[in-house]
């Protein structure tokens, strides 16, 4: 019991120097990972190192099913964290390179390859490794209502903005319909502005400064919504994570999960 709990502080908790080295020594490993995913798709560089890429894949492979393995021989409770974000995300980071060895045969080569893609799933492992990530996702998160109730409204004001441009310019200045119309009012309200579709009209010149103004408010509203929820929660930088139930959003002085209620260190 007293290795399996060292085990879990190194593996899930980065308090420690060994976790520390623990989180940073992944984070290289699922770095290189990514940047081989993309080294094969270059012609030129598979052509010429493709045996010594499929190598080091399948090393990186081992690396990850001996961690995928380890995180559910620690935890108290194994298939919480089987079927929890990151115990999937674990698995769909070897599962690929294990899938390539079953499909063979000329026919499926291009499902092998799209399957061994989603090795790039890896990158979505990085926000555990990092202090900064872990903010922001508990910020998203933590502000996901006001989001979607902002984007709601976005999408009813690009509805409306389409509508109207449809009917003040109309087919023959280019906006053949109202989804067209509503295309074009996303891309100005987004400051993008492809130029493949543009009023003609004075009216609808006018109703464009309109949105184009309002874009520039709108792109700010998000920002400040993740930003004060990352001002708030930022006194909860423990790395804690309760080995019963996985949650990780505990204050400094947190003695017991907030969520199960059981003890966060169980060794005093």
């Amino acid at each position: 019991m007293r290795i399996r709990r060292k085990l879990y502080e190194i593996i899930f908790e980065a308090d420690s120097p060994k976790g520390k080295a623990f989180d940073i020594a992944l984070l290289l490993i699922i770095l290189a990972s990514i940047i081989l995913v993309m080294l094969e798709s270059v012609p030129d560089i598979n052509l010429k190192y493709g045996h010594t890429l499929h190598i080091l894949e399948w090393a990186i492979t081992l690396i990850f099913s001996i961690e995928y393995i380890m995180r559910v021989a620690v935890v108290q409770r194994p298939w919480r964290y089987v079927f929890s974000f990151y115990g999937i995300i674990d698995l769909l980071s070897v599962l690929p390179t294990y899938l390539s060895l079953v499909l063979v045969g000329s026919h499926s080569l291009m499902v092998i390859r799209a399957i061994r893609l989603l090795r790039v799933f890896r990158i979505l492992k990085l926000s555990r490794y990092t202090q900064a990530g872990n903010t922001l996702g508990k910020a998203l998160w933590t502000s996901r209502e006001k989001i979607f109730v902002f984007l709601f409204f976005v999408i009813n004001l690009v509805i409306i903005v389409g509508t109207l441009m449809y009917l003040i310019e109309g087919p023959e200045h280019g906006f053949r319909s109202i989804p067209s119309s509503i295309y074009w009012a996303i891309v100005t309200m987004t400051t993008v502005g492809y130029g493949d579709i543009s009023p003609e009209t004075p009216a609808g010149q006018l109703m464009a400064s309109f949105v184009m103004i309002v874009g520039y408010a709108i792109i700010a509203v998000p920002t400040g919504i993740v930003t004060s929820e990352m001002i708030r929660g930022s006194r909860n930088n423990n790395t804690q994570v309760c080995s019963h139930c996985l949650h990780d959003q505990h204050d400094n002085d947190a003695v017991y999960c907030k969520k199960c209620g059981s003890r966060l260190n169980e060794d005093h």
